[in-house]
């Protein structure tokens, strides 16, 4: 049972920081649209995150959801760095949910076969939710990426900052090749090239140049995170941390 456990600790964890971050941009959004639209998809992904939380408590053993999300220190979470960074400009934000939402529809996309069942259904689910993510990253890429000289230069210079982050999704984990070979899960490898031709498709049409000879940044999926974390968790469990025993 630890390869499932470790596989859907890294996938919510993802999710439930990079919620987070999204929900930063509540009321601050650079029009009403986009600051709903962010909204949006934070709950949408804290849902998710939520849903992977209770797979974990009910076919696995693990702790309740609020426990897991609330109650775990910096090092016991197994989210990518790329999730923990802050927002930033809203260039930052826009090119890191473009290439998260990439990779994570496609990883539900490839789960729906997972030999999981409650994974499989679960992906079943949500990719449908997905595709308007990934539909509106892709238009204010495309849009961005081609607006006027700044606005290009500001996403270009995202993209190179965001790029090695992003690549740090893809870090394999210790049960990788038993995840394959016993039909959980494809593989973080096969999950990159689908990615990688995804998001070039995109970004050749917005003008934007893809960094090359660039490291991945990695140790997320190990405990390893960047200084951005441990705030950030601190920020979110401050209500939990009050009374962890409190029913709501």
């Amino acid at each position: 049972m630890d390869l499932l456990k470790e596989f859907l600790y890294k996938v919510a964890d993802d999710e439930l920081i990079l919620g987070h971050r999204n929900s930063e941009w509540t009321g601050l959004g650079p029009m009403l649209e986009e600051d709903i639209a962010f909204s949006s998809m934070a709950q949408d992904k804290i849902g998710h995150a939520n849903a992977l939380y209770n797979i974990l408590y009910i076919e696995l053993g693990e702790q309740q959801p609020d426990q897991i999300a609330f109650g775990r220190k910096e090092k016991d979470f197994k989210c990518c760095h790329l999730v923990e960074m802050p927002n930033g400009e809203y260039d930052f934000s826009l090119i890191r949910h473009f290439l998260f939402d990439h990779s994570e529809l496609l990883r539900y996309t490839l789960l729906e076969q997972s030999s999981f069942a409650p994974l499989a259904q679960l992906a079943k689910k949500i990719k449908g939710e997905l595709k308007y993510h990934v539909l509106h990253g892709d238009t204010w890429i495309k849009k961005l990426g081609k607006a006027n000289e700044e606005s290009h230069a500001r996403m270009q210079s995202a993209l190179n900052e965001a790029w090695p982050l992003a690549l740090g999704i893809f870090e394999e984990g210790p049960y990788e090749v038993e995840l394959i070979s016993q039909g959980i899960f494809v593989g973080e490898a096969t999950l990159k090239e689908q990615w990688l031709v995804s998001v070039s498709t995109i970004l050749e049409l917005a003008n934007l140049k893809i960094p090359v000879n660039i490291e991945a940044s990695l140790g997320g999926r190990r405990g390893y995170h960047t200084e951005h974390l441990a705030p950030l968790l601190k920020e979110m469990t401050e209500v939990f941390s009050l009374d962890p025993n409190a029913e709501w």
